[in-house]
């Protein structure tokens, strides 16, 4: 049986190892959207309130996902609902 000793400088340079690499997780972005967005995500990217949204989904102009008692919504449908009905139009 073979013993290896950890001095205090092995654990001040595992430290700084897991400090880097800590930071380099939490600093990294992502550049595309999240597929799926909750109620109070949609509320405040339309800037509506939540009976608004409540309407929008009952006249299904907003179509959504219940998951227990969560509702989802799919963003490229949020982004169609932007920009209005002049796209969906068919000439």
């Amino acid at each position: 049986m073979t013993v290896e000793l950890i001095t205090k400088d092995d654990l001040e340079q595992f430290r700084q190892t897991l400090l880097h690499d800590l930071k380099g997780l939490l600093t990294k972005r992502t550049e595309e959207p999240q597929k799926y967005l909750k109620s109070y995500q949609v509320k405040n990217m339309l800037k509506i309130s939540g009976g608004t949204l409540h309407t929008l989904r009952a006249n299904g102009t907003l179509k959504f996902t219940r998951i227990g008692h969560i509702i989802y919504y799919n963003y490229e449908d949020i982004m169609q609902l932007m920009e209005g009905p002049a796209k969906n139009l068919k000439r």
